[in-house]
């Protein structure tokens, strides 16, 4: 029997608005085959006897114009496709009392299923899933398509092949408006990079959805583990998948195609090409380049993150999977490491992005879809990069003019916005297990003197690597500068050196060890202080004319001011 993604809410004493053998429109329905947040869907006869699956909005959701955009959004996007690996639209009543679209109904279990009841798959149904899968994106992307959601639950298996369903959040093209808006729904292990960064999608964003849901068929496992979501997500973004169960002849192939950055994926072709290698028992590396490991990432980045997390029981009575972290962070594809030559790791991303306290609520536990986790709402929020870079602007400024204050400064702000990371992580996180309380913000504030001192000391021990960078590319800089003018002796303490010094501090704390902490808290800050586009630009402007006041003093000096120690460190040194 199918089990089609889509949303319901009971109605209040669990009520069924819509009994099986009821007439909607000119559809008889038969029987229920999923729900979710928004709706439910029916299995349903035609007037011909012929069957078909209907996705109709609940009363209370019918309501709400979202709700009915977001339904003919659907609509128009499928109207676009003609496969027989999409599930194609057949009819639609968007404007009447309880909107509904009819599409093909297709009888056929969901792949996840498939797989938790037989295995993971061996070699020749994994080539006949993927080759199946990569048809149906090649229809939907010639369609100027974007699924945007591809992963397990949305593929049903059809005697073996695969149908792509559920285009709820589908993207089209040229339309920019779940760009502008942020919007985020979905299962965290299955949501690509840029969707969880709020960043522009692509044919690329399906093609990392194809990775992801054959790295979980060839496996049995979500290749990015399961757990709490904060844990769960930075390992999406960082590219960090756990491809240990994976054969290894094609787990360089998901590998590369689970790159965070859309740019260092391989591209559609070579996909298609290397998945037939494999079939074909050759090596997917002939085809494509392999992608080098990242280091993999630490659970200890949040210590208010639970080892345990189970969801709350939703209003519908269905009890939620449970979700329990892993006893240490996965190690990478060993298979994979094997096949790689030592370079230079990629850089760690991190993708919470946060918001204040009253911006983190998310949806409602009854809005989930059975065995879905709460997303962390300040996902798709803009990263505020272009202030973030007028910051370091300054930070560069004030280390060529005062240094001591800019390392003071630096400090704190790390431990700021450590602080503010780990009490809205603790926050969401509380809420992702007991539901909004009121007793929340209270407790929010009791526990702030706790997440100040863990943030007070991540920042003194992460402060070592940025100091020690810092200290190197003044020294180096100084010696280029020498290099450069063909005389002289190095002077640390001039402007250049200076401000190589501040920069690569900077990025150091940024990128470096404990820098995702850093990251979210920052962007917190800076979305609550520049709420709104206006706000960001002025914010940047302000930041910038400080950082051009504060450099112009410093060449005016001529030399940094090691206020409020007095003493310069080539002194110290004993230098010349």
């Amino acid at each position: 029997m199918s089990v089609m993604t889509a949303e319901i809410l009971d109605e209040p004493g669990g009520r069924d608005p819509l009994p099986e053998h009821s007439l909607l429109g000119s559809y008889r329905l038969v029987q229920r085959l999923g729900e979710g947040g928004m709706g439910v869907v029916h299995l349903a006869l035609d007037r011909q006897g012929k069957a078909v699956a209907i996705k109709v909005l609940r009363p209370h959701v019918a309501h709400d114009p979202a709700a009915r955009a977001r339904l003919s959004r659907e609509v128009d996007t499928l109207s676009r496709i003609r496969s027989p690996r999409v599930a194609p639209v057949i009819d639609a009543d968007i404007d009447g009392e309880r909107p509904f679209i009819v599409t093909r109904y297709v009888p056929g279990p969901p792949l996840d299923e498939v797989v938790a009841g037989s295995g993971p798959m061996g070699a020749d149904d994994l080539h006949r899933l993927g080759r199946g899968l990569a048809e149906a994106l090649d229809v939907i992307h010639d369609s100027d398509v974007i699924h945007r959601d591809l992963k397990p639950g949305n593929v049903l298996m059809v005697d073996g092949d695969p149908v792509v369903i559920d285009f709820g959040i589908a993207h089209v093209t040229d339309d920019i408006r779940l760009t502008m808006t942020g919007l985020v729904m979905g299962t965290p292990g299955y949501l690509s990079p840029e969707v969880v960064e709020g960043q522009r999608v692509s044919p690329a964003t399906d093609w990392w959805g194809w990775a992801a849901t054959l790295a979980y068929a060839a496996s049995g496992r979500p290749p990015f583990g399961r757990g709490p979501m904060d844990l769960v997500l930075t390992r999406v973004t960082a590219g960090d998948p756990d491809l240990s169960g994976v054969d290894s002849r094609i787990a360089p192939l998901l590998y590369a195609a689970l790159a965070p950055d859309p740019q260092d994926r391989p591209h559609q072709r070579d996909v298609v090409a290397a998945l037939e290698r494999y079939a074909h028992g050759g090596l997917v590396t002939d085809v494509i380049q392999a992608r080098p490991p990242v280091p993999p990432v630490q659970a200890t980045q949040s210590f208010a993150v639970p080892r345990t997390s189970v969801m709350p029981l939703s209003r519908n009575g269905i009890q939620p999977r449970p979700t329990v972290a892993p006893a240490q962070a996965p190690q990478g594809p060993p298979q994979v490491a094997q096949q790689l030559a030592p370079v230079t790791p990629l850089r760690q991303a991190a993708p919470q992005r946060q918001d204040p306290a009253d911006a983190i609520f998310g949806p409602r536990d009854d809005q989930l879809e059975p065995g879905e986790q709460r997303l962390d709402p300040r996902i798709g929020r803009p990263s505020r990069s272009g202030t973030v870079a007028a910051l370091l602007a300054l930070l560069v400024a004030t280390a060529v003019t005062v240094p001591v204050v800019a390392a003071v400064a630096l400090l704190l702000w790390l431990t700021l916005a450590r602080t503010t990371d780990r009490s809205v992580t603790s926050l969401i996180l509380r809420r992702h297990d007991r539901g909004p309380r009121r007793s929340d913000l209270p407790v929010a504030v009791l526990v702030t003197p706790w997440h100040l001192l863990l943030g007070l000391l991540t920042s003194v021990f992460g402060a070592i690597m940025p100091a020690l960078l810092a200290v190197s590319g003044v020294f180096c800089a100084a010696l280029a500068v020498v290099a450069v003018q063909g005389t002289g002796s190095p002077e640390p303490d001039a402007l250049v050196p200076m401000g190589v010094g501040g920069l690569l501090a900077g990025l150091m704390a940024w990128w470096g060890p404990g820098g995702a902490s850093l990251r979210r808290g920052t962007r917190s800050i800076l979305r609550g202080v520049s709420p709104g586009p206006s706000a960001s630009r002025v914010v940047v402007l302000l930041l910038l004319v400080a950082a051009a006041a504060v450099a112009a003093a410093g060449i005016v000096e001529g030399a940094p001011s090691w206020w409020p120690t007095g003493t310069a460190w080539a002194d110290q040194l004993n230098l010349p």
